[in-house]
């Protein structure tokens, strides 16, 4: 009976110790698969909107040029540019364009003035790749004759002018004109500003209300090769074109290996997430020091075991 009770006691001990080595090791492929990349770890929604490359409202994902710009308040998705705040009605990842609405922006029924507005001005270090589309038409409401519009462009160079077809000719018979009475310069400039004029944003680079000495400003844009007649069916809203600086293979490479495209938070530096650990090329690649610092640990604690469950097995079994 003795005899009987060791043997199922060793039994006991090798099944404990092979549960455990096995469960170890399952747990070690685990940590390998999950760790090895996740294509969409930065993929963020705010409200209907989908937040993804190059975009990200979180720390360290997408693309270091667009850092600090989008934020989710209350499921309403929020623009953040040094001229202001700006709601998110909808990202064309195909055309590369982003969709903006300023409430305090004029429309076709509602005419603001009173220097409330933000315009739009982006960072320097922003400019060469998110600025209004080409398309996209700014209708200057209430400029001062002093404007920086109209100093140095007599007579005929005024820059006011139509954009993709739409501009102040059209723009003052909305209803909303009909409290305010807008004045209507002809082409000779002489008899003082006109309360509209319509730049584009190349013209100027830069919608400054201040700067600019304006009162408000309207803003529409065409979606070509839609075509629409007079101002009640314009598209009211800031149309802004952004572009990934310089060779985006990095995040094709990244993406195409299971990876998430983000950038260290440190020096902005393109950085490929692949679960838990963050490479500088792809997750395919065993070159990033912080891949090797991750499996040195793990290889390390998987040999520890297993020679602990070495030397238990070997005592059960005596020798």
């Amino acid at each position: 009976e003795s005899h009987y009770t060791s043997s199922s006691q060793h039994m006991a001990h090798i099944l404990t110790v092979f549960f455990f080595i096995t469960t170890f090791q399952t747990l070690s492929i685990l940590h390998g698969v999950y760790s090895h990349g996740d294509a969409h770890k930065c993929r963020s929604y705010c409200g209907n909107l989908t937040v993804d490359y190059p975009f990200a409202i979180q720390s360290g994902c997408g693309h270091s040029g667009y850092r600090d710009l989008l934020f989710c308040i209350n499921d309403v998705l929020m623009l953040h540019i040094s001229s202001g705040s700006y709601r998110v009605l909808d990202i064309d990842y195909a055309y590369e364009s982003l969709t903006l609405d300023d409430p305090h922006m004029s429309t076709c029924s509602s005419i603001v003035f009173g220097h409330r507005g933000n315009g739009f001005v982006v960072e320097r270090w922003r400019e060469p790749y998110l600025n209004p589309t080409a398309d996209n038409v700014f209708m200057l409401l209430g400029c001062t004759a002093e404007s920086p519009l109209f100093q140095g462009f007599p007579g005929k160079h005024l820059p006011c002018r139509n954009v993709s077809g739409m501009g102040c000719e059209e723009y003052y018979g909305c209803p909303g004109w009909d409290i305010i009475g807008p004045k209507k310069v002809g082409v000779v400039y002489g008899s003082g500003p006109p309360d509209c004029c319509a730049v584009s944003f190349e013209a100027i680079k830069a919608i400054n209300l201040t700067k600019l000495s304006c009162q408000g400003y309207s803003s529409a844009y065409s979606l070509a090769p839609l075509r629409v007649d007079g101002p009640h069916g314009w598209s009211y809203g800031i149309r802004v074109k952004y572009s990934v600086e310089g060779d985006d293979s990095f995040c094709k490479a990244c993406e195409a290996t299971g990876g998430s495209c983000g950038y260290d938070v440190n020096d902005f530096s393109s950085l490929c997430m692949c679960g838990s650990w963050n490479s500088t090329s792809n997750c395919d690649s065993v070159h990033s020091a912080s891949h090797r610092r991750t499996w040195s640990l793990m290889d390390a604690l998987t040999g520890l075991v297993e020679c602990i469950a070495i030397w238990k097995l070997s005592a059960t079994l005596g020798l």
